[in-house]
Formats: structure tokens, C-alpha cells, sequence
């Protein structure tokens, strides 16, 4: 009888489209980036119109505004977002999943060291308003809040799977970390301190990291398997 905390790592499952997820990503990310660091006229006009836009409405909606604040400064704040990984991480380490643990911890933490250099390599200014409703520090470009959300919703996804979590849950946690993802990013420019295209940028680098984390950590395991098979046979 199989027990229900077998492993995922006896028994990997690989992750087809995450090789071609990666790359499209990546590209788009790259080209975004490069048109952020141009200044490129038509983004930043669509920048532009859509941050006035939404902030006239936060300006006109203080009780919408304060919710978009609590959404963001707590509910999907990047720390609340650490704080699932660590939930994660103390799990794994508790049922002996110790590389697992630590591939988790790194990849996260990778996640948060990207986004502070591309914002120190880039310095993007974030949109400046006479009436600012929140406020927010570092530069813009890519949203941290964003891209942190979507690192930390992909690998808690993408670890029920590995441990062969029934599909209901799976799907519960797939539609919570959809809404996570781009709810955080919107209540970020709805609060006028990001950019349209930072939040885009920050939703594409988190699935980029994901996409290129996870089958590295699943070729990992599979290439100590294949040598601990070859050890057991000689």
C-alpha cells in the first residue's frame, strides 16, 4: 500500500511545457526590458494613460483605495509571500525533503535578488502625482510585489503537483494564486506606484524564474537517481 507522504523526489514527474514557457517568457521579458531602458515612446504614453486613469479613480474612491491597500500592503504584500514559502520550506525540511527545501529557498530567494539589481540596473522612476494616495520605495522597474507573487504562487503550485495532490485542491490553489498574482498587480497601479509595464514585467520574469527552476531541479534529481541505480547494479 502506498503511503500518502511518499516522496515526489523517488518518483519524478517531469514538467513538459515548462522548457517552452521559459523561453517566451524570457524573450518578452528581454524585449520589455529593453523598451523600458529606451524609453520607448508608445509604452510609456500607454504607461501614461493608464496610470492617470486609474489614479483619478483611487483619487475619487477613498474607501476602493484603502482596500487596494490592505490587498496590497498585507494580503500580497512580498512578505506574506515569503512567509508561504517558509510554511513551504519548514514542511519539506520536516518530512526529509531537504534538497527540495533548499532548492525552494533558493529559488525565492534568486527571485528577490533579480528584481533589486534589474531595479538598480535599470532606474525607473515610478509615477510621481501631486496627490499621491500610497507610497512605495526603489525603483519601478520590475514590480517586486508582482514578480515575487508569481515566483511564490508558481513553485507552491507546481509542489502540489509533485506531491501528487488531488485535483480539487489543486485547482482551489491554482484559482487563489491566479487571483493573487494579478490582483497584487493591479491594486499596484491602482495605487498609482507602478507603471502598467513594470507589473507586466514582474508577471513575466516570475514565470520565466519558475519555468527555468523547475526542470532544473527535476533533472537534477533525475540524473542522482540514475546514479544511485547504476551504484545499486554494481
Amino acid at each position: 500500500m502506498r503511503s500518502p507522504t511518499r516522496s515526489p523526489t523517488r518518483s519524478p514527474k517531469r514538467s513538459p511545457y515548462a522548457p517552452a514557457v521559459a523561453l517566451w517568457s524570457g524573450v518578452l521579458s528581454a524585449v520589455l526590458l529593453a523598451l523600458v531602458a529606451a524609453e520607448w515612446g508608445p509604452l510609456i504614453s500607454l504607461d501614461r494613460v493608464v496610470a492617470d486613469g486609474l489614479h483619478d479613480s483611487a483619487v475619487r474612491s477613498p474607501a476602493l483605495t484603502h482596500a487596494n491597500r490592505i490587498l496590497s500592503d498585507w494580503v500580497w504584500d512580498p512578505w506574506t509571500m515569503r512567509a508561504l514559502i517558509a510554511v513551504g520550506v519548514v514542511w519539506l525540511w520536516w518530512h526529509g525533503e531537504r534538497l527540495l527545501a533548499v532548492w525552494t529557498v533558493t529559488v525565492s530567494a534568486t527571485g528577490s535578488a533579480v528584481q533589486q539589481l534589474l531595479k538598480a540596473a535599470v532606474g525607473r522612476d515610478r509615477p510621481w502625482w501631486p496627490d499621491p494616495v500610497d507610497s512605495a520605495h526603489y525603483a519601478a522597474f520590475p514590480s517586486g510585489h508582482a514578480m515575487t507573487a508569481t515566483v511564490t504562487c508558481g513553485l507552491l503550485l507546481w509542489l502540489l503537483v509533485r506531491f501528487g495532490v488531488g485535483r480539487r485542491p489543486r485547482i482551489a490553489v491554482l484559482l487563489v494564486g491566479a487571483v493573487s498574482v494579478v490582483g497584487v498587480g493591479l491594486t499596484r497601479m491602482y495605487l498609482g506606484v507602478h507603471w502598467a509595464s513594470d507589473v507586466v514585467g514582474g508577471w513575466l520574469l516570475g514565470v520565466c524564474l519558475v519555468a527555468v527552476a523547475v526542470p532544473a531541479y527535476e533533472r537534477t534529481v533525475s540524473r542522482a537517481e540514475s546514479r544511485r541505480d547504476l551504484a545499486r547494479q554494481d
